[in-house]
């Protein structure tokens, strides 16, 4: 029998708790440490839509990246807008969120981005050890590159600022990074990858000559949902882990 508590202390082996940044709120946020755990589902984000699909499969636990519980709870009640807390607690599954310490950690969310895209990780971006910077077999055109980001990251469009440099010393931050595009430049690379840009970033990247690409929130991070569940396999095959069929990119392009 595998129990909450043993999934638990392998994510946190994975992606320690103490490399979480200060504002978040990373851990084991809903459920008892001894329950059997059968069946587990695998998001980005713990949605009402993900809730009910982990209802339908019976599965006694969600592992997400984006904390359900991240500002304080005034009640757990059906008397706001907002009652996942509940329904997953009526429901006896338990959520497991690992945030900033999977953005930081080896093999986490930036690794597994820089991988995709078929850069090695060299080093990390920022001081805080978040992002990567590696380097691409060989130099490769900006529209060439563009066209890898859409298709392996199945985003529905990109914001970008061509530079008009080839691609090969790559930057990369999941979800919302605009703020690393100067230590991108700083440390010398030539095309940053991230989401979640600002209007002014994308000007400050026309001025400094560095390619700027925003490959969406959702897109940039979710890469690591479907390889934690192949690790969890491994590691408990009594039980079935699953990544969620509903839950996807929410922007949409016209």
């Amino acid at each position: 029998m595998t129990t909450l508590e043993q999934i638990f202390a392998f994510l946190c082996d994975l992606a320690p708790l103490e490399l979480q940044m200060d504002f978040d709120n990373s851990g084991l946020l809903i459920g008892r440490r001894g329950a059997s755990i059968t069946k587990a589902l695998l998001a980005l984000d713990i949605t009402d839509e993900v809730i009910g699909e982990a209802i339908e499969e019976c599965a006694q636990l969600i592992i997400s990246h984006h904390p359900i519980i991240f500002h304080k709870l005034g009640s757990v009640s059906d008397m706001n807008n907002d009652d996942r807390v509940l329904r997953m607690a009526e429901n006896g599954i338990a959520a497991i969120c690992m945030h900033t310490n999977l953005d930081i950690s080896s093999g986490g969310v930036n690794d597994v981005l820089i991988d995709i895209l078929g850069a090695s990780s060299e080093t990390p971006l920022d001081a805080d050890g978040c992002g990567r910077i590696g380097t691409l077999p060989e130099p490769m055109p900006m529209i060439s590159f563009l066209q890898r980001c859409k298709s392996v990251l199945k985003v529905n469009g990109l914001r970008y600022v061509d530079a008009g440099k080839e691609v090969y010393r790559l930057a990369v931050m999941g979800g919302a990074g605009g703020d690393a595009l100067y230590a991108a430049v700083e440390k010398g690379c030539d095309t940053y990858v991230t989401a979640d840009v600002k209007y002014h970033q994308f000007l400050d990247a026309a001025r400094m000559g560095i390619n700027l690409i925003d490959a969406d929130h959702f897109c940039t991070e979710n890469p690591v949902i479907p390889v934690l569940a192949e690790k969890l396999g491994r590691a408990f095959p009594d039980v079935s882990f699953s990544v969620s069929s509903r839950h996807h990119a929410l922007i949409s392009f016209i």
